[in-house]
């Protein structure tokens, strides 16, 4: 048994009780069996779980920032009625984006988003044909590659 909090459990339970309870605590809890290398007494179901989670969230922030980046530059470079008044707005938001898919980029996430890139596309086309009330031909294929559009540089 270990005492953390003010809280005692018997591990092999009432870790998986906890989880249902106080999602943090068990958090904690877990936090300090892996520390103490204690793996048998660990919620591995639980944990599992989180880890699952924790990827999916990851993937969806990268997928999400890496379509926000397209429709940007599909509206910069094809909106071209607009471009002059709004084209510093949204090169300025598309820096934001890379700057955050940057800092969250790492290479199994990277390895991510060049296989779904087709998808990515897809819906970032499906945007701003709606934008646009489907007005301008915008490209079927991505007309950009991972490479460009991680590029802080590219179509500024």
């Amino acid at each position: 048994m270990i005492v953390t909090s003010n809280f005692t459990t018997n591990f092999t339970t009432n870790l998986q009780q906890l989880y249902e309870t106080d999602e943090h605590l068990w958090l904690l809890e877990t936090i300090e069996l892996l520390k103490q290398k204690r793996f048998d007494d660990l919620d591995l179901e639980n944990l599992i779980e989180e880890l699952e989670s924790l990827a999916k969230r990851d993937q969806h922030k990268v997928k999400s920032l890496l379509e926000q980046i397209i429709r940007h530059l599909l509206l910069l470079q094809f909106l071209t009625e607009e471009t002059e008044n709004n084209s510093h707005h949204w090169q300025s938001e598309i820096l934001g984006f890379r700057y955050q898919l940057e800092d969250r980029l790492t290479t199994n996430l990277r390895n991510y988003l060049a296989n779904e890139m087709d998808n990515i596309y897809s819906r970032a086309l499906k945007y701003v044909q709606v934008k646009t009330k489907s007005q301008i031909d915008f490209p079927l294929q991505c007309p950009y590659t991972l490479e460009q559009l991680l590029d802080v540089d590219y179509f500024k």
